[in-house]
């Protein structure tokens, strides 16, 4: 039953809102924007930067409209002098404390804090004095922490524990010395942080940001002794226009045309690499269901998962698919058989994935995994390149990948949605295991934003039981019920919210828009299902190009040269910086 709806005023005109909203809630659906730092709609309330505060008659004091409720009969007042010169001179606060280095900043015309200054009509400064001073931590390959740009809306911090839950952030100290850090002050690269780089995506300004190599890879564009190679992954395609002020839509040509004028020599798909990824996983699948190897068997395409797997959940290795993730597979395959084809030493070969994903950074640096990614650039960095070199990238003819891997299925472009993994993988297990052809390839079931989703799949008389997670907070809710009562055969981990569309290395929102929007997310997601719907080939082991590799180079799926070129081994690695009683170790 729908509750009655109480009576307010917002600038002296009355409305009709829902009992139960905050104030924020009930402006924003009526039209009026209160601006506010802190806030996001997946977090819990913080009510720390006091940007969004409004008047109510009656009330002693300003109130955070985030965090304070409507009742009936409230008048608000959201746009008066008085409160316009309170949130004029917070933000002001916020800016004196501030690096005023925004022309050199990698948020530049696209933070948080530089759109309040200019809607508030900041002019100039009225306030001065010391200015806190940190250096930054650059020690992790995939993420970087300024915490002179840190603002201490909280974001992050709730972000890492809420949503994620490895709680690798935390504040300390307290007044003017108050900072954002991983426990102990240590080096980003030593502490839990699992790379997911989603402390990035709700960052209101630059204080968490991707490890850069893009001038690393103008060099390497530069040099002519080197074979440039590229690869791309699916939900890079779906979301790179969002960097030009594009809706969600599949540029997957107009980025091929754009990665060859930048210089690379060959532009291969990602996606081949993911129907590769299903012809290893669906054959280690089947035999572990025949009772050759431990079940549930969890997917390994995640890097930010695997780290997690690693520190918090060792216990659980035995489980994890041995094989690579896609980006790996296609570098190992750029390194051996298109080197043979080339005729070319592989230490003449440059592969570079361009990624969703912060995360693939750290993957690439992962000891065990040879021959690696020589450089991982996300979706942001390489529009940042695009733009950089002068590419109009709206207005760019479209063109086609290069065709020894540029020829991939639709089940390898629905990878970078949650649920598509497991999708991908059961249209060949199915077919694999019965010989029969699998009439409906679509398992909605699994797809959406759900954080927990389960299906089941008869195949010969035995059902298959199947579960997708997406974003570790709730990977380690599913988790701990496989450890009480296990009723599962394969389970899909993706670590960000989202699956790969969601990715620490995606645009950032647009102006009003919202980090991890879920509109934004659905958007994405279904321009790679939209891809799939109208490919001629949506089942990974229909793919001709993959079956020529095979047949010319790895022999068989799970062969032993496919085993070493194609699988790796995790091991448990101890989770420096963590209290016993952290929620993730409990």
């Amino acid at each position: 039953m729908t509750a009655k709806n109480i009576a307010i005023y917002i600038n002296d005109k009355p409305y009709q809102v829902q009992p139960g909203q905050t104030i924020m809630q009930a402006a924003d659906l009526l039209g009026f924007h209160i601006p506010r730092l802190c806030y996001h709609p997946k977090l819990s309330l913080e009510g720390a930067c006091r940007v969004c505060i409004v008047e109510v008659e009656g009330m002693r004091n300003y109130v955070a409209s985030c965090a304070f409720p409507v009742t009936e009969g409230m008048k608000i007042h959201t746009n008066t002098e008085e409160i316009r010169r309170a949130r004029r001179d917070i933000v002001e606060l916020i800016l004196d404390n501030h690096p005023q280095d925004c022309h050199i900043c990698e948020r530049d015309s696209n933070c948080e804090l530089q759109r309040l200054a200019h809607t508030m009509g900041m002019k100039k400064h009225h306030f001065s004095g010391d200015r806190k001073r940190y250096e930054k931590d650059v020690s992790s390959v995939s993420v970087v922490r300024d915490p002179e740009k840190c603002i201490l809306c909280g974001r992050c911090v709730r972000m890492c524990s809420e949503i994620q839950k490895v709680h690798n952030l935390g504040y300390a100290h307290r007044g003017f010395k108050t900072v954002v850090i991983p426990a102990y002050d240590m080096p980003f690269k030593d502490s839990v942080c699992t790379a997911c780089g989603q402390c990035i995506n709700v960052c209101p300004t630059a204080a968490f940001v991707e490890k850069n190599y893009t001038q690393e890879l103008f060099q390497v564009l530069g040099d002519s002794s080197k074979i440039k190679v590229a690869h791309f992954a699916p939900s890079v395609r779906a979301a790179i226009g969002e960097a030009f002020g594009m809706e969600p839509k599949n540029l997957e040509k107009e980025l091929v045309a754009a990665l060859r004028k930048l210089g690379f020599d060959y532009v291969f798909d990602t996606q081949f690499g993911a129907d590769l990824t299903i012809m290893e996983e669906a054959h280690e699948l089947l035999a572990r269901i025949s009772g050759k190897g431990k079940l549930p068997m969890i997917t390994s395409c995640s890097s930010a998962w695997m780290k997690s797997l690693e520190q918090f959940h060792p216990d659980l290795i035995e489980n994890v698919s041995s094989c690579k993730s896609p980006m790996s597979m296609m570098s190992a395959i750029v390194k051996t058989y298109f080197a043979d084809k080339l005729q070319r030493n592989p230490a003449d070969i440059v592969s570079v994935g361009i990624m969703c994903c912060t995360a693939k950074k750290y993957e690439a640096s992962r000891p065990e995994i040879v021959p690696s990614t020589d450089i991982v650039v996300t979706t942001r960095e390489i529009a940042w390149m695009i733009k950089s070199a002068g590419i109009s990238f709206p207005n760019i003819p479209g063109e086609s990948f290069d065709q020894i891997m540029g020829l991939s299925s639709g089940a390898g472009a629905i990878f970078g949605a949650t649920g598509g993994v497991m999708e991908a993988a059961l249209r060949t297990a199915y077919e694999m295991y019965t010989g029969e052809t699998l009439e409906n390839i679509e398992f909605t079931e699994i797809r959406g934003l759900k954080g927990i989703k389960e299906a089941q799949v008869v195949m010969n008389g035995k059902e298959i039981r199947v579960a997708v997670v997406h974003g570790l907070g709730n990977t380690a809710e599913l988790l701990d019920r496989v450890r009480k009562d296990n009723k599962y055969h394969f389970i899909e981990v993706m670590g960000c919210p989202g699956g790969c569309v969601g990715g620490g290395g995606q645009p950032y929102a647009g102006l009003n828009a919202i980090p991890l929007d879920e509109d934004a997310l659905r958007k994405r997601a279904e321009v790679l299902y939209s891809i799939d719907r109208v490919k001629t080939i949506r089942r990974s082991h229909e793919n001709p190009h993959v079956q020529r590799l095979y047949k010319e180079f790895l022999g068989k799926p799970n062969s032993e040269k496919a085993h070493h070129l194609l699988h790796t081994h995790y091991h448990a690695k101890e989770p420096r910086g963590i209290i016993p009683d952290h929620p993730i170790v409990k």
